[in-house]
């Protein structure tokens, strides 16, 4: 955990102004964001009472990838929570080296995963991976800050792993993957526990569930469930009002 730190600490401020440099950014309405001056771990953009977090980008590719990270996130006991169906279309948004991508297309053979990223670093890596894993179900998208580029009723669940608190603009973003999901699809947020002082994750970049929930309510969407036995984030479960 104290390496997790570190890369947060090493590349959030290096690469804070990456999303802000990304086309296809649209205005927001009216009075949905604010502005204050930033918190050491936040960009100073504040919805809902939130202070959005500080980006990590490609520059913490190795992160992602780190051998522990099993072990310490029990990615196993995520993957058996989706409860996935072998034809779902599945877009895990913000994937960055796809360490959940292909996890996913394996147990979705007769459907597909959209990997979405915001970097053209990060779709190489995708595509890079995706041609030697041979795993022809998997598509590389590349999105902008406030649009993943799925197409409409076309996904049966939108995963978001430790990646909503860094959206500049979350209600862009969210309005677009509600708008992507089919009839009866869900969105599954996994943030790090804000409720729980013990997680050794710098503020900004914890959740709690009663901010997602009312974030989420804000796009149309209510919590179904909770999923409870990740050491240290929650998996929760949104779909449309």
């Amino acid at each position: 955990m104290k390496r997790l730190i570190r890369f947060l600490l090493l590349f959030s401020l290096s690469i804070a102004f990456t999303q802000a440099q990304q086309p296809g950014t649209t205005a927001a309405p009216k009075g949905v964001y604010q502005y204050q001056k930033p918190a050491y771990d936040g960009t100073g953009k504040v919805y809902m009472g939130r202070e959005i977090s500080q980006v990590m980008g490609h520059l913490g590719a190795a992160w992602l990838e780190r051998p522990e990270r099993e072990q310490e996130e029990r990615t196993d006991l995520l993957l058996d929570a989706l409860k996935l169906k072998p034809t779902d279309v599945v877009a895990d948004i913000g994937a960055g080296t796809g360490y959940f991508t292909f996890r996913i297309a394996s147990n979705v053979p007769n459907g597909k995963v959209l990997a979405v990223d915001i970097e053209p670093e990060m779709i190489s890596d995708l595509n890079r991976t995706k041609k030697k894993t041979g795993l022809s179900n998997v598509e590389a998208v590349l999105g902008t800050i406030t649009d993943p580029k799925l197409p409409a009723n076309s996904v049966d669940l939108a995963l978001l792993v430790d990646a909503y608190h860094e959206f500049s603009h979350p209600r862009e973003m969210m309005t677009q993957i509600v708008r992507a999901l089919k009839p009866g699809g869900r969105v599954v947020l996994v943030e790090y526990r804000a409720e729980d002082p013990n997680v050794p994750i710098k503020p900004h970049h914890k959740m709690s569930i009663a901010q997602a929930t009312k974030e989420m309510k804000a796009v149309g969407l209510s919590l179904k469930s909770v999923y409870r036995k990740l050491p240290q984030q929650h998996v929760m479960v949104f779909e449309r009002q």
